[in-house]
């Protein structure tokens, strides 16, 4: 069986060891299932479900630092400081692609978990950028992952010869 995507949701369990909720290749959503993380065989759709989930986190401290200023120290803030908290992420940050972690389907658009040169930071990116901003790097990800398989003989064809 193939897992689509890791749902939004993941926990540890009673005896500690944590858990991803999987959407299953051609099933209903009835039958998604809670499976550990030991058991699973993804390690970049993991590291891209994490790094989202890291990067939410971030931001929701974010809006509650923001919600628990006051207007009044909201309005002595000028405009142009405002918009420069706002941190930028994937190719907006002017970093140098290094290597693909992992790929994941996020609402309809796949994306790829991009480690950066010089740094351990890595962001979500839309696949489509990529393909334009760093085609090597994107080819080097799929090269590695490509499995060749043994083309299979006719059995009519060996008896002929």
């Amino acid at each position: 069986m193939k897992t689509l995507y890791l749902s939004n949701y993941d926990r540890i369990n009673e005896h500690g060891v944590k858990e991803y909720y999987l959407k299953w290749i051609g099933y209903d959503d009835k039958d998604n299932t809670w499976e550990p993380e030991e058991n699973l065989d993804c390690p970049g759709l993991i590291a891209a479900y994490e790094a989202k989930k890291a990067k939410k986190q971030k931001e929701n401290e974010s809006r509650k630092r923001q919600n628990s200023t006051t207007q009044e120290n909201d309005s002595k803030l000028p405009k142009k400081k405002k918009a420069d908290e706002k941190k930028c992420v994937g190719f907006d940050r002017g970093l140098e692609p290094d290597t693909i972690i992992g790929a994941t389907d996020s609402p309809g658009q796949l994306m790829f978990l991009m480690k950066w040169h010089g740094t351990d930071e890595a962001d979500l990116v839309p696949a489509k950028q990529a393909n334009i901003k760093c085609p090597q790097v994107v080819i080097k990800f799929y090269e590695g992952r490509l499995r060749w398989h043994p083309p299979i003989q006719n059995t009519n064809e060996n008896k002929e010869n």
